[in-house]
């Protein structure tokens, strides 16, 4: 085990000798004409990367790949893309998730004023609609957007 001082990080090296690719039949690819011996290196979380490729391959990472790409992916690329929300000027995970929980909370009120457009025929009513949103998608939030 070793550190690679190009990006500082942990590797594993194996070496062979020559003698072991005699018989071999690609060993004028491998090791060309003059060497003595094959070395090369892989990264020491190789069996983490292994399993956990592994896990995203399986039939429930697929199915779970294919719900994320539905539901959360597009909300995000909405936000990153037209609502600005490229790059969070917070410092800390609370305050992150106060600014995602906010962009979510804006999102989801986008979303419903559309579709509060089509069937409210008066705009007291639709105010109305909008005011008992709020109060429905702010009511979990209210005690963490107070706390600073």
């Amino acid at each position: 085990m070793f550190y690679e001082k190009k990006n500082n990080t942990k590797k594993k090296e194996y070496r062979a000798s020559s003698k072991l690719c005699k018989d071999c039949p690609i060993r004028l690819n491998c090791l060309g004409k003059s060497a003595q011996e094959k070395k090369f290196t892989v990264t020491y979380y190789r069996e983490e990367y292994e399993r956990a490729i592994a896990r995203v391959e399986s039939k429930q990472g697929r199915y779970m790949k294919a719900k994320r790409q539905s539901t959360v992916e597009p909300v995000f690329g909405t936000l990153t893309q037209f609502r600005g929300l490229r790059k969070i000027n917070t410092i800390g995970i609370k305050q992150a998730n106060k600014v995602m929980h906010l962009s979510a909370v804006a999102y989801n009120l986008k979303k419903y004023l559309k579709f509060i457009k089509k069937s409210v025929k008066s705009d007291a009513k639709a105010m109305g609609n909008l005011l008992t949103c709020l109060k429905h998608f702010l009511r979990p939030h209210l005690r963490v957007i107070a706390i600073t």
